[in-house]
């Protein structure tokens, strides 16, 4: 089995309502609880807006606040899973990206590949 990072990349700009947000937990929640059940599930998380972000640099004493590159998106969140092969990360995907849909999701092995 191989590790892979399920990335959601969100764009910049405010939350959307509490409607719209109630119906995407509910669908990650449901997606996390299949995941679980497959045996797949690692661990997953959503993540503060790039403003609240510290870059660090080797040998440099100073901390920079986030975002360390500008852009119109973001990582939002992420899931790590278990999967025999990219067929069936792949597949997870796109279970992610249906629940959070219109954001996308990239799927993408561990280098190690455990």
């Amino acid at each position: 089995m191989t590790h892979y990072l399920l990335s959601i990349y969100q764009p910049d700009g405010p939350t959307p309502p509490p409607d719209v947000l109630a119906e995407v937990t509910g669908k990650l929640d449901a997606l996390n609880a299949d995941l679980k059940t497959a045996g797949a599930w690692v661990f997953a998380g959503g993540l503060h807006p790039p403003s609240n972000a510290t870059v660090v640099r080797a040998g440099d004493p100073l901390r920079t606040d986030g975002p360390f590159a500008e852009g119109r998106e973001h990582l939002g969140g992420f899931t790590i899973i278990t999967a025999p092969d990219l067929d069936a990360a792949l597949a997870w995907g796109r279970r992610l990206a249906d629940a959070v849909a219109p954001l996308p999701v990239e799927v993408r092995p561990f280098a190690d590949g455990t």
